[in-house]
């Protein structure tokens, strides 16, 4: 070959042994030894790779990895995972993979606020209607289902977010069967380091992986994950034909980052109950919810399906917005940011920022107060995080 010819291709990979992790995959493409392998693939893309947005070895080998760890225990043989470009984007991949225009989807009014949004501003353009009710409230589920034959999935999240309330897991598990309706999870706030949702019957678990499986806030990315190989193909093709794919850099980042998923998460357990144990005695602070404290009004359905409590916890500091605003500004180790699950603690006041275009009735209905601070409790030494807390609940 000539000079730019031989500038064009790529070298031979030189390899002679396997790495001891696991490479990123940066091709958008792959390439064919043959033609005949070539139409071979095409009939069945599935089955290897044809270009990124389809798959890619580095995404596919972290999707897996954690539909194994949700399996992990559970009487589960054929667990898959597809990994997105984020949380979101599991959501709607899922959502048009397995529902049609006329179908309607069960679940509560104290969602994660983008969820929220998508279900109601965009799922509904497209024909996919919203049915909210308690989904604590066993009869009131079941009534809901009754009167309505187009809800065709129920998808929640627990705890919730960010109210922290706490939903009976095996009980819509068991009445989406009963009924013949799809069941799916946001299992974020655990992950199955602390909640293992195939263990109780749903079908299907979202994560947005930016959070606690990744831990370290530096990419984001999403995953879908079944239990069954039934409808992968239909939530496969969505993901390939919406685009909602993950790239390898970002999933190469959430498999480094679950090297240490359970020694995080059993040090923002031990943390966040310790933090919220301090705040509930604190005359600045009128109410705490963390779902490890017996306070807590779902601490026993936590308690059944639970085997840590986590990181997320959310107090409501006296004084209201301006309250609020006072200890946002005086914290110092706790960062101000719109997220959540990484090792260092992160604090949001909802009514000021996720929740600041909320019309106030709908926010204080769905428990989200003017005073509520949402903490995502890091894994920094407890004695400088409550040193902290106490010197910025000072200012209120």
């Amino acid at each position: 070959m000539r000079l730019n010819s031989l500038c064009v291709k790529d070298p031979k990979d030189p390899r002679t042994t396997k790495p001891h992790q696991l490479p990123i995959y940066a091709t958008s493409s792959f390439e064919f030894e043959s033609i005949e392998e070539g139409i071979d693939i095409f009939k069945d893309p599935e089955k290897a790779h044809i270009y990124a947005r389809f798959s890619n070895p580095t995404v596919d080998a972290v999707g897996q990895k954690i539909a194994a760890l949700e399996s992990y225990g559970t009487e589960v043989t054929d667990a898959w995972g597809i990994m997105t470009s984020s949380g979101m984007s599991a959501i709607s991949t899922l959502v048009f993979g397995l529902l049609q225009q006329g179908d309607k989807i069960l679940t509560q009014g104290n969602l994660y606020g983008g969820t929220t949004e998508l279900l109601k501003n965009v799922m509904t353009r497209y024909g996919i209607d919203v049915v909210l009710v308690d989904l604590r409230d066993e009869q009131a589920v079941r009534d809901a289902i009754s009167a309505d034959s187009t809800i065709k999935m129920v998808y929640f999240e627990t705890p919730s977010n960010p109210a922290l309330d706490c939903i009976d897991i095996e009980l819509i598990a068991t009445i989406a069967k009963e009924t013949g309706i799809v069941s799916a999870i946001d299992n974020t706030f655990c992950t199955p380091a602390i909640q293992r949702p195939f263990l109780y019957g749903i079908d299907y678990i979202i994560h947005s992986t930016t959070k606690y499986l990744n831990g370290h806030g530096n990419g984001i990315s999403g995953a879908i994950i079944g239990k069954t190989l039934e409808n992968k193909k239909k939530v496969w093709s969505a993901m390939k034909l919406i685009g909602t794919n993950c790239n390898a850099w970002d999933a190469w980042l959430t498999n480094v980052g679950m090297k240490t998923l359970n020694l995080r998460m059993e040090r923002h357990s031990a943390n966040g109950l310790a933090l919220s144990q301090y705040l509930s005695t604190h005359a600045k602070v009128d109410r705490v919810n963390y779902l490890g404290l017996e306070s807590h009004p779902d601490h026993q359905t936590a308690q059944k399906q639970m085997n840590m409590y986590g990181g997320m916890m959310c107090f409501e500091v006296k004084g209201g917005i301006e309250g609020g605003l006072r200890f946002m500004n005086a914290v110092t180790i706790g960062a101000l940011a719109p997220t959540m699950g990484d090792v260092d603690t992160l604090i949001l006041h909802p009514a000021s920022m996720s929740h600041l275009n909320v019309d106030k009735e709908i926010r204080l209905a769905n428990g989200i107060t003017d005073g509520m601070i949402r903490v995502s409790v890091g894994i920094e030494d407890i004695e400088d995080l409550i040193e902290d807390f106490d010197r910025a609940l000072s200012a209120v």
